[in-house]
């Protein structure tokens, strides 16, 4: 499969064009930006779409900030080489703290990056005491201090580092998952009752493989919780950005999947993807380490 390919064409010219819709290429580490990837397509429903994963780099985590962010221009360079988006999400929170400066000012191509959900919470929350669930090194950042001490100053605020949930939504997808016992252990420490008898209402999910495991968590809280997810808001900011676009035209176009690594694409995964669009996947190997 070949997407129309828009070279060229300015963001402003891709919303006022119903007969050339943009080409959006939704990034990330791994498979959590298919949370993304699907609130965007509800969105822009005319658009082309590329969903590119670096699992040959999985997780990010484990990579130290500037090995992290040579590779993350490195594949970008070769990803808007290949497809020429009008706009590129990147689905990911470690490489939005980190790279998005970076990549603005390497390319030309618009950036979208996601954030842990800290403001929405602070929002939704009635008792004040609210979650973020992430990985080790968001919660670290000095970036999400900021976003805490801006937003939510006057709530109760748990951070959680998951080291493991972004491994297990990608068994999940693969046919392969945890059980209940190691899930309901990640999440455990996101469930607070402070003294004066409040407790932990909202949950934010800052790392966008974790709504592939949204109906699981829901099913093993303690208590209901509101659980936020970035996607919608990500999806939004394209939409504001490139336009509104043609929500009467054909249906929506397979999606084109690109990975870095490949190895992990076995039979039930292939068939998650196809489920979500992704009809087609190839695979752009650059192995870590060669940029």
């Amino acid at each position: 499969m070949r997407i129309d390919l828009m070279a060229g064409m300015s963001t402003g010219a891709a919303a006022r064009s119903v007969a050339a819709p943009p080409t959006i290429l939704v990034f990330d580490s791994g498979l959590g930006g298919l949370t993304v990837l699907e609130q965007v397509r509800r969105g822009r429903p005319d658009a082309a779409y590329v969903y590119a994963a670096d699992d040959a780099a999985f997780p990010y985590g484990r990579l130290s900030e500037p090995v992290l962010v040579e590779r993350v221009l490195g594949v970008m360079e070769r990803l808007i080489g290949l497809h020429a988006p009008d706009l590129v999400v990147v689905a990911c929170n470690t490489a939005s703290t980190l790279v998005l400066p970076a990549l603005r000012q390497r390319f030309t191509t618009p950036f979208v990056g996601v954030v842990p959900p800290i403001k929405p919470a602070a929002e939704a929350t009635r008792s004040r005491v609210i979650s973020l669930l992430a990985t080790p090194g968001t919660v670290a950042r000095a970036y999400t201090h900021d976003l805490i001490e801006t937003y939510a100053s006057a709530c109760a605020v748990t951070l959680v580092g998951a080291p493991n949930l972004a491994g297990f939504a990608e068994a999940e997808l693969a046919g392969m998952p945890v059980d209940d016992v190691a899930l309901a252990r990640e999440i455990a420490p996101c469930f607070v009752t402070l003294p004066d008898g409040r407790r932990t209402d909202v949950v934010c999910l800052a790392c966008t493989h974790y709504p592939l495991l949204l109906a699981r968590f829901q099913a093993l809280a303690p208590w209901p919780v509101r659980w936020i997810d970035p996607a919608p808001a990500i999806a939004r900011r394209v939409t504001q950005l490139l336009g509104p676009g043609d929500r009467n035209g054909p249906d929506a176009a397979p999606v084109l999947g690109a990975f870095t690594g490949g190895t992990g694409l076995t039979g039930p995964l292939r068939h998650s993807l196809a489920a979500r669009g992704i009809a087609s996947v190839a695979v752009e190997a650059m192995p870590l380490g060669l940029q």
